[in-house]
């Protein structure tokens, strides 16, 4: 790997790639140290340090201690409209035609998901303003109102300096603000797992150093199951050109272990967080606040709930993303067809039977991935402010830079190979 990056930079459009992206997430970065005006940093820090703040969304937008900067719900309405949309092109027929006139189609998508990110943005903004209304310096309604447009025009910011990341530099945009955040969370997790090493006890060095082992041994399961795949044998029948044979060949359909990957897991997240995202606007009292302290993931039935929610929008996600019969019918269309299955209905049936089976094992064992911040915090007792999730979204941000890395070194090569 240490190989591919060298080389990479060697090849100067590449360098420029990289060294672009990198000063965008530098500018991501320092936007999040920017306060909001006219809000007290100090009180905001002291009430979020004595919560659960190290909450998925908290990391993913830029940690909990820049939820008082200007970009602190970072490209989350961005990331929450794109899979509005995404859903919606599927469930309306307008929109799934509009997804395939090409070009025009996709500008037009893209236009929807960037008004949705502004009013999901607008939502959000009045709601954590809301809810800072005791930490204000001043009981001006204008910085109020100043404070929200701040807070739309952060995530706007975000949401174009992600897509010119997608255009102008490496990987995807949206992937690697997500990655950045949650890098910028690993300094306070070690310094928590310090801290509480610290003094010479013996007992907290040796949870730390299992600790340290578990999240090692997750890290390279999650590599191994990221690039797990079943692989359906297809084989396409020869064709008579004169007296010559074209065709013939046989290939392999890979399906992904789990399909859903990470997405699964972040609307799980967010619908057992809406209740406590209400109570921004409501207060938590009664049967309401029951119901919060029901739904966090470090109760019982919270969890359990978190696990079957994973599962269900793992099958869901993977529903839109692979259809059997679009699959089967343009295999049939072109000559393809699945050793010992006919073409048609049965190799619809044949594909949908492997994805489901597929999808359960791979949505099983990334629920259990989501489990290991739970299960560390009811073992040890101590919050490392990451853990299977956010290591899921790491893994999969930094495969995708390689395998980019890697395509472009090779569009690369064959240019000067046609050149030479």
């Amino acid at each position: 790997m240490f190989k591919l990056f060298i080389n990479s930079w060697k090849v100067k459009d590449i360098r420029n790639k990289i060294l672009y992206t990198l000063f965008i997430l530098a500018v991501v970065r320092f936007g999040a140290h920017i306060a909001l005006p006219g809000i007290d940093v100090v009180a905001i820090k002291a009430s979020q340090s004595a919560s659960s703040a190290g909450t998925l969304y908290n990391i993913i937008a830029g940690g909990y201690n820049s939820r008082w900067s200007i970009m602190s719900m970072g490209i989350g309405p961005y990331i929450t409209a794109s899979i509005i949309i995404q859903l919606l092109t599927v469930a309306i027929p307008k929109m799934e035609q509009l997804s395939k006139e090409g070009e025009e189609g996709r500008k037009k998508i893209t236009a929807y998901t960037r008004y949705l990110t502004v009013i999901l943005s607008a939502i959000q903004g009045i709601g954590i303003i809301y809810s800072y209304k005791s930490m204000f310096l001043t009981d001006n309604k204008m910085i109020f109102v100043a404070d929200v447009i701040a807070l739309i025009c952060g995530t706007t910011f975000i949401m174009w300096l992600a897509e010119q990341i997608t255009a102008k530099g490496v990987s995807n945009g949206s992937s690697m603000i997500i990655f950045v955040n949650i890098v910028s969370n690993l300094p306070s997790g070690i310094q928590s797992l310090v801290y509480y090493a610290q003094g010479g006890n013996t007992t907290g060095i040796v949870k730390v150093a299992a600790i340290l082992i578990i999240l090692v041994a997750v890290l390279v399961f999650i590599i191994f199951i990221n690039e797990g795949e079943r692989k359906i044998p297809v084989q396409y029948s020869s064709k008579m050109g004169g007296r010559r044979s074209f065709g013939g060949q046989g290939t392999f359909m890979p399906i992904k272990v789990n399909t859903a990957g990470v997405i699964a897991i972040i609307f799980a997240i967010s619908l057992l967080q809406f209740p406590q995202t209400v109570s921004q606007f409501i207060p938590a009292t009664g049967a309401f606040a029951k119901l919060i302290e029901v739904l966090s993931m470090t109760h019982p039935i919270g969890t359990v709930l978190y696990v079957l929610l994973i599962i269900a929008f793992s099958y869901f996600y993977t529903s839109i993303v692979i259809n059997p019969n679009e699959i089967a019918e343009n295999m049939k269309k072109n000559g393809g067809f699945i050793p010992g299955i006919r073409p048609g209905q049965p190799t619809s049936a044949y594909i949908t039977r492997v994805v489901n089976r597929i999808t359960f094992f791979g949505a099983f064992v990334f629920s259990g991935v989501a489990l290991v911040p739970i299960i560390l915090q009811w073992a040890f007792g101590l919050n490392v402010g990451f853990g299977g999730t956010t290591l899921i979204i790491v893994v999969g941000v930094c495969l995708d830079i390689v395998k980019s890395l890697e395509s472009q070194l090779l569009m690369r090569h064959y240019k000067g190979f046609l050149n030479d």
